[in-house]
């Protein structure tokens, strides 16, 4: 099973690497500083607001299909013919419920439109994830991992044509992004429905009401979980934008989004940990195999990647948002220097909730595995109630650095809710000499970048510098064990 784990997560790390960084900082990146702060703020503010009710969407299908069908392939044929049905059903209450909401809290007409094309990228994308919960169910990793690098493939080419291909003959709009977007997910969403329906031998749709009920019975815990915690990971820039409102609101979630691009990319690549272990959990658990190295050997690698980032990118904080924002060409050196300030600051307090989502996205998934669902959405729950409070009182008064403090407190109260829930279940024997390690390789990490910025080069340097002395530390101490994980792949057979 860590053979399996290991083969398939380093093909997926690599077909992520290759072209997500590129997506992230030359087109992502260059949309929003085409754009400007403001438009873009405006945008991610409706991207979050439609996330918020993504569940609706989904109602727990795909975390549940992806167990069972990990448990019971032989289900795949008679679950898709329904769930597709069902899947469309959702969507009409997503829409439904979004706008209403929408209305209530006062969106305008450009707010308006902009939300039914965002909400509809929001259908795609979740249809393609469920689609893909019936390959990650299968084991299809391989399948899996390049299904998940072609919709910001095709983003790559179509947005680059609009970017640098000067066929618009004008400024580029946030709204070529959208519709960018909505075609990259369509033709995703085809190419994986071809391949689950050959797999399944699907031959026609089939309405089964009382189906339909027992699914969401069951899948209803897992979609109050995903609710939660969406709620406690986007609302921030919906409280900034809310409570500020105007031009201000807009801006102050402009610069939450400035600092938020690299936690969400590094996010997005821890959460394909999660994307291969839950099923690997899954069978594991009804297998009754047992779990302590499968749980410690992605921990140690993801943990010591995230202490790595995080401290570098606190210490390092100024020089990378420079680097991403530069100062624009009718902008002033007061102004940029303001934004400067501003998004350091943001980008400082939010990478710590990385070491958070390192720990969250190992235990949570474990724990989501093993069916605790309630105990989950009970901590979930209580971040939310964190999160609120401390957007409340802290966005007034510190704008985008209070939602940042208040995503990092949420971040870390859960992260140590859902190990300490961890540990309850399992009983995984406490290892005093692996703890000790980590705690060495952090003052180490804290030694490599502050000797680092004193060096007499370039701060890319510098940072490259301590990224290899820390990387060495982390193979040296075996927190990174290559020679443990080639022996692995030797004596562990896949089934």
């Amino acid at each position: 099973m860590q053979k399996k784990f290991l083969t398939n997560l380093a093909l997926l790390l690599f077909l992520n690497v290759l072209v997500k960084p590129f997506y992230i900082f030359g087109i992502d990146r260059t949309v929003q500083n085409t754009v400007g702060l403001e438009d873009f703020g405006f945008y991610f503010t409706i991207f979050n607001f439609a996330f918020l009710f993504n569940i609706l969407l989904d109602a727990g299908i795909t975390n549940f299909n992806n167990r069972n069908i990990a448990q019971h392939m032989h289900l795949l044929n008679k679950h898709f013919s329904s769930l597709v049905i069902l899947k469309f059903l959702l969507a009409g209450l997503y829409v439904a419920v979004t706008f209403v909401v929408a209305l209530v809290i006062g969106y305008n007409a450009a707010q308006l439109k902009l939300l039914a094309w965002v909400g509809f990228n929001q259908f795609l994308l979740s249809f393609i994830l469920y689609l893909r919960s019936n390959i990650n169910g299968m084991l299809m990793f391989r399948t899996d991992s390049f299904l998940s690098v072609l919709d910001r493939l095709l983003m790559i080419a179509i947005c680059a044509v609009l970017l640098w291909g000067n066929v618009t003959g004008g400024r580029f709009e946030i709204e070529w992004f959208v519709y960018a977007q909505t075609a990259a997910y369509l033709m995703t969403a085809i190419v994986a429905l071809v391949i689950v329906m050959k797999k399944a031998k699907f031959k026609k749709l089939h309405w089964n009401r009382a189906f339909f009920m027992v699914i969401m019975k069951k899948s209803f815990p897992f979609a109050i979980l995903v609710l939660l915690m969406s709620v406690y990971n986007r609302v921030d820039s919906v409280f900034i934008e809310r409570l500020l409102e105007g031009a201000e609101g807009n801006r102050q979630a402009g610069i939450y989004a400035q600092a938020f691009r690299l936690l969400d990319a590094i996010n997005q690549f821890a959460w394909l940990f999660a994307v291969l272990l839950f099923p690997i959990y899954s069978r594991m658990i009804r297998l009754k195999e047992p779990l302590a190295e499968m749980v410690r050997l992605p921990f140690s690698l993801l943990f010591t990647v995230a202490v790595i980032v995080v401290t570098g990118s606190f210490f390092y904080r100024v020089e990378i948002m420079s680097w991403l924002y530069p100062m624009g060409d009718n902008e002033s050196a007061a102004d940029f220097a303001s934004k400067l300030n501003e998004s350091s600051t943001v980008y400082g307090i939010l990478m710590f909730g990385f070491l958070g989502s390192a720990t969250m996205y190992i235990f949570s998934t474990l724990l989501t595995a093993n069916g605790n669902l309630k105990q989950l959405n009970l901590i979930a729950l209580s971040g939310i109630a964190l999160n609120f409070v401390i957007n409340i009182l802290l966005i007034p008064r510190l704008m985008a650095a209070g939602a940042a403090i208040a995503s990092l407190s949420t971040q870390l109260f859960t992260a140590g809710a859902y190990l300490a829930l961890a540990q309850y279940f399992f009983r995984f024997k406490i290892d005093v000499k692996f703890l000790g390690k980590l705690v060495i390789f952090v003052l180490l990490v804290i030694g490599f970048n502050l000797i680092s910025k004193e060096l007499p080069f370039t701060w890319q340097v510098n940072f490259s510098v301590m990224m290899a002395a820390a990387a060495i530390s982390a193979f040296a101490m075996r927190l990174i064990d290559i020679p443990g994980i080639i022996k692995q792949l030797k004596d562990h057979e896949s089934y």
